[in-house]
């Protein structure tokens, strides 16, 4: 690996990933976009458009670690009643909508004559197969939706980029702002020790494993 790109480097856990890249590769050979310093709106595609747009590629990795657990201010709902149009639509265009069209403008940046890798972090709650307690309705449906997503572009990338493997990552529940307030009982790890699980995750595949869901020990996810 010599380049990588961090999607969302402002979050605890984007911020992690790309100081162990930094780590690993050097300084200059990682690049990081977020909402609070460059502006990156990932649910705006003109502004997805003007980020990568400004990037000269090939990068090895590509990391999109954006996300949000509330959806237009509204907590998970414990209940269908609880469910909202405005969470729902919010859900959606950051969980979802937003990680597609990273995805769809990064492309052109992904290496065809090596292996590449494309990995977003998705959530074990958007697993259909493994869910048994019901609720958090708005956040699992946008992950399964991502999961879609992103299993139907590993397709197409196989078919113009043979060595790329695209994937969907849970990277467990980690301690930040983000999962702070829904941890509960869940343990959890700092940033910088997910990091160095997802990596260690990322640097096992290979394009066989493309279209896949696995969680921060490397085991498949159920979709």
């Amino acid at each position: 690996m010599e380049r990588a790109l961090v999607i969302g480097e402002s979050g605890g856990i984007g911020a992690a990933l790309a100081a162990a890249l930094r780590a690993r590769l050097g300084q200059g050979a990682v690049v990081g976009l977020s909402r609070r310093r460059d502006g990156l709106d990932v649910t705006d595609e003109a502004s997805v458009v003007r980020a990568l747009g400004a990037l000269e590629g090939p990068f090895d990795l590509v990391v999109v670690a954006t996300g949000a657990l509330e959806g237009a201010g509204h907590p998970p709902e414990k209940a269908l009643k609880e469910v909202t149009p405005e969470a729902l639509a919010a859900q959606f265009a950051v969980n979802a909508m937003g990680p597609l069209l990273v995805l769809k403008h990064a492309a052109r940046l992904i290496p065809r004559d090596r292996r590449a890798v494309v990995a977003v972090l998705s959530a074990r709650v958007g697993s259909i197969g493994d869910n048994g307690l019901g609720g958090w309705y708005a956040y699992r449906m946008a992950k399964a939706a991502l999961n879609q997503g992103l299993h139907t572009a590993a397709i197409e990338l196989g078919r113009s980029h043979r060595h790329c493997v695209c994937v969907a990552l849970h990277p467990g529940t980690v301690a930040t702002p983000f999962t702070a307030a829904y941890a509960g009982r869940h343990k959890t790890v700092p940033p910088e020790v997910a990091a160095e699980n997802l990596l260690g995750v990322i640097d096992g595949l290979g394009p066989e494993e493309s279209g896949r869901f696995f969680d921060w020990a490397g085991q498949a996810v159920p979709w």
